[in-house]
Order: C-alpha cells, then structure tokens, then sequence
C-alpha cells in the first residue's frame, strides 16, 4: 500500500540519534536538559501516585476505625499504625498534646487555653502532612511551564544556525539541504512538548486528589476539636 511505504520511508528517516548527533551543541545541551527533566518528572509521577494513594487509602481506614471506636486508646494504636495517613498523624499530635495538658496540673482548668494549645497542634500536624503531600508537585508545574519554551528556543537557535550553514555552502539551498537541519531545530521543540504535557496533566491530577485530602484534614479538626469540647475538656 503506498500510505504504508510512505510512513515506512518517514520513519526510516527520522532517526533520533542522528538527529540529536547533527543538532548544534547548544541545541544538543537543550534536548539533554529536556530529557533529564522529562526523566524527573516520570519518577516524580509514579512516586507521587503511589504515596497520594496510599494516604487517601489509609486516612479512609482511619476515619472509619476512628468513628467506630469508642476506645482513644485504640485508636491511637490504629494512627500509629497508619502512619502514611495524614489524618491520622493529626490524630497523633492531637492526642499527644491532650496527654501533656492532662499530666499538667496547672493547666487542667484553663479550659479555652487547652483547646487553642490542641488546635494550634491540629493546625502544625496539618501543615506538615500538606508538605509532604505537595512535596516536588512545584517541578511538575515548573516542567509544564517552562519545557516548550525551553525546546522553542532550542529550536530558535538550531534554525539560526542551520541557516547560517547553508548561507556559507556552496550551491543552492533545496529543501533537501535544508530540510535536515530544521529537522534537527525542531526535535528540540517536540521534546519540549514530550516532557510538558504528562508533567501538566500529572500535576492537574496531584492537585484535585490533594485539595480532597486537605478538605478532609480540616473537616476531621473541626470534627475531634468538637469531641475534645465534649468528652475531655469539660
């Protein structure tokens, strides 16, 4: 079929590594850094996946055991146990801070002052999950902002090069002399592209399941802060 000879012969003509051999060294530097930031960006996504997961599967074991349960000291076993939960490592630094006021004599009667000192626990256990939460999620944006510009420019300079080239050759610029070296510039600009477009939608994807999680870490500190009214701090 002659679409089929076709892509053949495209194909065999694109071939990556001359491309890449051909391209000037400043165009070679660019592809290399694309390419390095393409590679960030895969272990980035595929770590990020599987800890995102894992919190939000553990915070739903939590809730469900917190709610559950009657026993706080069973349920501290239970936050211990699911130490990749931010929920449940609020539950620790919570509980934690209750234990300290209540060994404190003190401090056992300064109602309002122990439910500001456990919120402001609550608040430091939430910022810090929220970290690592958003951890590297700023080079994912960082790659989809900045890659295609860094390839454009690549591919700028390999053209002005290229064009400089076959302004001192000897004869004339068909497009089969010329049609290589914009081959060679425009590389640059579709590994731009490669490293952009997973890195938006990864980071499009990290930010939706974090807004979830950090929805549900306020709505359990509002929720253990009206148990701590109720049950401990009377």
């Amino acid at each position: 079929m002659p679409g089929v000879s076709a892509y053949s012969a495209i194909g065999a003509s694109l071939d990556i590594v001359r491309l890449f051999k051909s391209a000037h060294w400043i165009v070679q530097s660019v592809m290399i850094g694309l390419a390095i930031m393409f590679v960030i960006c895969l272990y980035i996504i595929v770590y990020k996946t599987l800890f995102v997961r894992r919190a939000a599967s553990e915070s739903e074991r939590f809730t469900d055991a917190f709610w559950k349960s009657r026993d706080i000291e069973q349920i501290y076993k239970q936050a211990q146990a699911l130490r990749n939960s931010p929920i449940s490592q609020m539950f620790v630094a919570g509980y934690t801070e209750l234990a300290k006021l209540a060994s404190d004599e003190a401090l056992k009667g300064d109602r309002e002052g122990n439910l500001a000192n456990i919120e402001r626990a609550l608040r430091r256990a939430q910022n810090v999950e929220t970290g690592k939460l958003e951890s590297a999620i700023a080079f994912l944006a960082t790659t989809g902002s900045a890659a295609p510009f860094i390839g454009l420019f690549g591919t700028v300079v390999g053209i002005l090069f290229a064009f400089v080239e076959i302004s001192e050759a000897s004869g004339a610029a068909t497009l089969k002399v010329v049609g290589p070296h914009i081959a060679e510039a425009l590389f640059a600009t579709a590994i731009g592209l490669v490293a952009a477009i997973p890195a938006v939608m990864a980071y499009n994807y990290f930010q939706r399941r974090i807004k979830v999680l950090r929805n549900e870490m306020e709505t359990f500190q509002h929720d253990y802060l009206n148990i701590i009214k109720r049950h401990f701090l009377r």
